[in-house]
């Protein structure tokens, strides 16, 4: 899995710990994933309230890309949030994908 960060000029991040915390988010799909982008930006400038905006865009192998955005005061908290709703995402994407028809229903009878 490939991480990459991209930031707009008013947003300063620690590269490094922003790859490190995404890898480390993701961990349970590294071997899934091509490649990692993380878009921060700051929202408003100097007018305060919601600081940061992070889009997460995961590519998974063979498949389209997903992305999620998260707003937060820093950009540590919006990379947070932003990884735990891609966490949400893949597993419902990967799950649908890994589900093996045939299986029993809900009532423990073959389908």
């Amino acid at each position: 899995m490939h991480v990459e960060i991209s930031t707009d000029t008013r947003t300063t991040v620690d590269a490094p710990a922003v790859t490190a915390t995404v890898e480390s988010g993701l961990s349970r799909y590294r071997s899934r994933l091509a490649r990692v982008e993380v878009h921060l930006r700051d929202v408003n400038g100097p007018k305060g309230g919601v600081e940061s905006r992070c889009v997460l865009e995961a590519r998974p192998s063979g498949r389209q890309p997903e992305a999620v955005t998260n707003d937060a005061l820093t950009s540590d908290e919006a990379v947070k949030g932003a990884i735990e709703k891609m966490n949400r995402l893949l597993v419902s994407l990967f799950g649908r994908l890994d589900d093996v028809r045939g299986g029993p229903s809900a009532s423990g009878l073959p389908t």
